[in-house]
């Protein structure tokens, strides 16, 4: 917003008594536009407090009026500052988005996600695998052993930051000898399926993010419409073509997730593709028109045969997985006299009625193949920060607090 605009904005909203301001106040407030935030009090400049002293009054009501126009009215507000850390967070997230120049200081103290061909790097600690995060320091010094131009590092996506605005950045090696990196940093590069299943709720997330991301700018880098390449900004938020100047964003296409239910078993299905004996929850990509009710009912009808008679959502999720899908979760009711499976073979390898009792067994599983006597593998489910396994976890309560 221009100056002059915003100037209006603020004039326009408050009232000339709003927090002990006149109007005249507010006119000379907006001058101290870049008024330095030291700590969460403020320090301004002294020739604008004694201005101000010589129009008002003491200089103790210069800062207390300051610091209400600054927490009310500035960006970021003293408010978000003491009060919100999520607010502070997602400004700070957004200028660095917007601005090169912020993001390539915060890539200056920031701290890097390792990725090689879009598999994370992981370090086992005792008996947890975790993502470590390297810093800038430790970037350039790899980088300069294995004769690499510092440069490299702006070939990073952001990828969040901490509460303490310490940016997190994700940066994919895949053109450098795997095996070298693994050796100067005593970890290995895991293909991302397998490391959900060793991983924590809390690099879990942030890694699904930095892959989609990378594969997103590794896939984009002509514009569709000149065919010339396409730059991307710093923080890796966008790309943009400069002969025509279209912007492309990164994208997620929306998957249901469904988690059926006869009232006292739940519908559990397999791709070949899943590790022997993983069963999930139904799952679909929404068709161009379609709401979201109409396509759990046709992904039902389409992989296992059922009609929907009821459905409700329950949460969404972020899946790196084909290509960055946002999976919409819900689950389904189905009348218990129509529960005959007919497996659609295109789209499944098998799917079946599970029991709570199984289910809770499987709840209680390493998730990993296991064979039996048979030959056959026993019931094991996602990774428990992954939305079908939360799905699981929600059917399983439900059937805990209905009557028998």
């Amino acid at each position: 917003m221009k100056p002059k605009a915003k100037l209006n904005n603020i004039l326009g909203s408050v009232p000339s008594a709003s927090y002990g301001f006149c109007r005249r106040e507010i006119y000379f407030f907006f001058t101290l536009e870049h008024c330095p935030f030291l700590n969460p009090f403020v320090e301004i400049h002294y020739t604008a407090c004694y201005a101000f002293v010589l129009v008002r009054g003491s200089f103790s009501q210069v800062l207390v009026r300051a610091m209400i126009y600054q927490g009310v009215y500035r960006t970021p507000s003293l408010w978000c500052r003491l009060h919100s850390t999520y607010v502070r967070k997602m400004r700070y997230l957004f200028e660095l988005k917007e601005d090169d120049g912020i993001c390539r200081q915060a890539q200056n103290s920031g701290t890097f996600y390792l990725f090689h061909n879009l598999s994370p790097f992981l370090k086992k600690v005792g008996s947890k695998y975790l993502a470590p995060q390297i810093s800038v320091a430790e970037m350039k010094s790899m980088l300069g052993k294995f004769k690499q131009n510092e440069q490299m590092i702006e070939d990073s996506v952001l990828i969040g930051c901490s509460d303490e605005c310490m940016a997190y950045f994700a940066l994919d090696l895949g053109s450098l000898e795997k095996s070298v990196i693994e050796s100067e940093l005593r970890g290995s590069f895991t293909e991302l399926r397998k490391a959900f299943f060793q991983l924590d709720g809390k690099d879990a997330p942030l890694l699904s993010s930095a892959q989609a991301l990378l594969r997103w700018h590794d896939t984009h880098q002509y514009c569709s419409k000149t065919g010339q390449p396409t730059q991307k900004n710093l923080a890796g938020s966008k790309r943009v073509c400069h002969t025509n100047g279209i912007i492309y964003y990164p994208q997620m296409s929306p998957v249901v997730i469904t988690l059926v239910s006869d009232g006292s078993r739940c519908l559990l299905a397999r791709q070949a593709s899943f590790p022997k004996g993983m069963y999930s929850a139904l799952a679909g990509f929404c068709d161009v028109g379609e709401t979201l009710e109409e396509t759990v009912r046709r992904e039902v009808a389409e992989e296992v045969g059922l009609e929907v008679e009821s459905l409700w959502y329950s949460a969404s999720q972020h899946w790196p997985f084909p290509n960055s899908s946002l999976m919409i979760a819900c689950h389904a009711m189905v009348q218990p006299q129509q529960t005959k499976i007919s497996v659609n073979k295109l789209e499944l390898e098998a799917a079946g009625w599970f029991s709570l009792e199984e289910i809770m067994e499987a709840l209680g599983r390493e998730p990993k193949p296991l064979k039996q006597e048979d030959g056959s593998f026993s019931l094991w489910l996602p990774p428990k920060w992954a939305i079908a396994h939360q799905l699981i976890q929600e059917w399983v309560k439900l059937q805990a607090s209905s009557p028998a």
